[in-house]
């Protein structure tokens, strides 16, 4: 026999050997895609993939795992015709957001004097708000170019009338990226908190003015058909506009008509709507210079409850506004954040005056990016919630924003039947009520418990 006659007898035994090793070789890669390994703090997913990200509820309808995109086409590489594996998805890298603006230092209430020595040291006012309800002027400030923005913020904070100087910092909505899957009967989130019965819901909250600081509104869905809302653009002008997707689902939440495809909590409240936000190449952001004057515009107009379904660093400038609004007794509500379990706690929902809530499923388990801390107040349904699409429609949202708008609507129900009640006693009451979930007592990552309704309108 020939040598190369051998030669290809060898080839042939080799391919009938790899291709009957295929088989048994194949599955490696399914095994490791089912491995949620979520560590969310609530289920052990037994089968169900309860990690609450929006994910298609186990169906792998985002390819949440972290398998390459690798699936089994049921058929193994040896077979004849076998469709071939798809490719690994090659994961995109995560956008790297901006945390603040460049080349600016917000100031409040510096004096004429202090003011008189940065511009002459080359700084210069790029804009300027008075804060009558804050208290005092607030400013952005253009930094030399000579100056880092820690240099120039120290330089600030060493004059006289510059100790509440700060970095103009970005805060932004805390939605989930996942599509969320809404399934069942609407999702039964109201359920979840005892929630007043739709009729009851539709007289209640009127003598009750809510402020909400968010992104822009669609002012004429559906879902606000019968809506008592004022709205109010804060951004410059020549600001891009942000999208009326995150605040009108916020909005449906709050106050969506009853007969629309997204009832809201309380249809009869009155809403004032603040946008404070703009885009800057897709990213949809509020600095903290036009959150101050957000918030010092619904102070003006009394509002008793202030919903902020937003979150970011800390900052000296936001503390501040936020402390003079809580001394008038205005209730501030605020999402705990979406950075995940171990990240640092989201502002302004870890200041001490501020109710922080977090996102639950519909069985109770954590929304698994949801922040925790000891700060955390109240737990509320944040994932899988029915509210209004942008333009028309609706369908499920999910992240701790769109839990803060049930604890907003509970404290404001309360007001409706008693008026009298302080920030501090509303926020007493609500912890009695609350159902105890995860450990006993308050805990990181559930705060008080779950909010519940118990009052009732003139009770």
């Amino acid at each position: 026999m020939p040598p190369y006659l051998s030669f290809r007898a060898i080839l042939v035994l080799i391919c009938v050997a790899l291709a009957s090793a295929g088989a048994a070789l194949w599955p490696i890669d399914a095994a490791w895609a089912q491995d949620d390994s979520d560590d969310d703090g609530g289920s052990d997913d037994s089968g169900d993939d309860d990690d609450d990200d929006g994910d298609g509820q186990g169906r792998d309808a985002g390819d949440d795992d972290d398998d390459g995109g690798i699936r089994p086409t049921g058929r193994t590489p040896g077979n004849a015709g076998a469709a071939r594996p798809r490719s690994p998805t090659r994961a995109l890298a995560p956008v790297e957001l901006s945390v603040m603006a460049p080349g600016e230092i917000v100031a409040l209430n510096l004096s004429n004097v202090d003011l008189a020595v940065l511009l002459a040291r080359g700084y210069s006012v790029t804009e300027e708000r008075s804060l009558p309800e804050i208290g005092g002027i607030s400013r952005r400030l253009a930094i030399p170019a000579d100056t880092t923005l820690e240099a120039a913020r120290n330089e600030v904070r060493a004059l006289p009338s510059g100790a509440d100087a700060d970095f103009n910092h970005f805060y932004r909505t805390e939605q989930s990226p996942d599509p969320a899957v809404c399934e069942g009967p609407h999702c039964a989130s109201q359920n979840l908190i005892g929630w007043i019965t739709s009729a009851s819901a539709s007289t209640c909250g009127g003598d009750v003015v809510i402020g909400v600081i968010d992104t822009g509104i669609n002012p004429v869905h559906p879902a606000f058909a019968s809506a008592r809302l004022a709205l109010h653009r804060m951004t410059p002008a020549d600001y891009d506009p942000s999208r009326a997707v995150h605040g009108t689902a916020v909005l449906a939440i709050l106050i969506g008509d009853p007969a629309s495809r997204s009832p809201g909590l309380l249809p009869n409240a009155r809403v004032i709507a603040v946008d404070a936000f703009h885009s800057s190449n897709g990213d949809e952001r509020a600095d903290v210079f036009t959150l101050a004057a957000a918030i010092d515009f619904l102070a003006a107009r009394n509002v008793r409850i202030l919903n902020m379904s937003l979150a970011g660093p800390a900052n000296t400038v936001l503390e501040r506004a936020i402390d003079a609004v809580s001394a008038r007794d205005v209730i501030v509500v605020a999402a705990s954040g979406n950075a995940g379990p171990s990240a640092e706690p989201a502002f302004p929902a870890a200041y001490p005056s501020v109710i922080a809530v977090t996102a639950v499923d519909r069985t109770g388990n954590v929304y698994r990016r949801a922040g925790r801390g000891p700060h955390l107040d109240f737990a509320a349904p944040g994932v899988d919630v029915w509210t209004a699409a942008s333009v028309s429609g609706a369908r499920p949202k999910t992240g701790t924003s769109f839990a803060a708008p049930f604890v907003t609507a509970a404290a404001a129900l309360m007001l409706a039947g008693r008026p009298e009640l302080s920030a501090s006693e509303v926020a007493m009451q609500l912890a009695a009520d609350a159902r105890d979930l995860g450990e006993p007592g308050r805990d990181a990552v559930y705060g008080h418990g779950l909010i519940q309704a118990t009052s009732s309108c003139g009770r």
